[in-house]
């Protein structure tokens, strides 16, 4: 009988150091590290965008102007003895932005492709206090021999969100490619399109579409295809309670831009 309250009162021993160890080990993997201090440029941008709810943004030229200088400049720095990937870039600007509060959004949108033995990238935000109060920024680097220079920056339309496609055929002179984005408002998102030729020192616009109603872009390998509606004619169809017809628009690819080769209808 004595041994036997001896196993168990060993037995209960044990587990109690068991539970102590147990929750012991438990509190200090809850316990997560400190986080890493804010960096100033982020303290700046958020101080500065704190001061953009309820301001329009006609009206917000003297706050997000500094920003823009702040985010440029920043960048320029810091990719002036390196060629970072399209991950690493997108990184630094997330950082940039790491301190923003809601509603004010500071979305990176990135690309980095190769062109004459270097590479283009595109080092862009779309900066937003709202669905509706964006403006977007892209600052565009030539990369060569492990150094990037700032080459031209950018702002694309506003109240637009900001999104890349690349031309499938790149002319021997220039790199080309598509800035493109939807705009919120009325019953359907608006789409606008730039195609662009970037030819080391700047930008040319070679094609642009602006505003499409339920617009859709498709580029291919050797065309670009549209696809919208008519506002006019999307409102008359819902007032007579039936489907609105929709319109497809195909456009080649040329030396100088794109040439519309075809339009027609297609079932909504």
């Amino acid at each position: 009988m004595r041994a036997r309250s001896c196993r168990v009162l060993y037995f209960m021993t044990l587990l109690s150091i068991g539970m102590v160890w147990s929750a012991g080990w438990a509190g200090a993997k809850k316990k997560a590290p400190p986080a890493p201090p804010a960096s100033p440029l982020a303290v700046q941008i958020s101080n500065l965008g704190k001061q953009l709810p309820g301001v329009l943004l006609e009206d917000a030229g003297p706050i997000i102007g500094p920003i823009q200088k702040l985010v440029v400049d920043h960048m320029a720095e810091w990719m002036e003895n390196r060629t970072p990937s399209d991950v690493e870039v997108r990184r630094e600007l997330e950082s940039a932005f790491s301190l923003l509060q809601y509603p004010v959004v500071g979305d990176p949108a990135v690309f980095a492709k190769p062109w004459k033995g270097g590479m283009v990238i595109g080092a862009g935000y779309s900066l937003g206090w709202n669905n509706f109060n964006k403006q977007n920024v892209v600052a565009i680097f030539d990369c060569q021999g492990g150094k990037c220079r700032l080459a031209t920056v950018t702002n694309f339309v506003p109240y637009t969100d900001l999104h890349y496609e690349m031309a499938p055929v790149q002319a021997s002179d220039d790199f080309r490619f598509f800035i493109y984005g939807f705009r919120p408002g009325k019953s359907q998102l608006r789409l606008t399109a730039i195609y662009y030729s970037f030819d080391g020192q700047g930008l040319k616009t070679l094609w642009e579409n602006h505003d499409l109603y339920d617009g859709k872009i498709d580029v291919r390998k050797d065309a670009v295809v549209l696809r919208y509606l008519y506002e006019d004619e999307y409102a008359h169809a819902v007032l007579a309670k039936r489907k609105p017809p929709r319109h497809e628009a195909t456009y080649q690819f040329t030396p100088a831009g794109m040439r519309l080769v075809g339009e027609h209808e297609i079932p909504f």
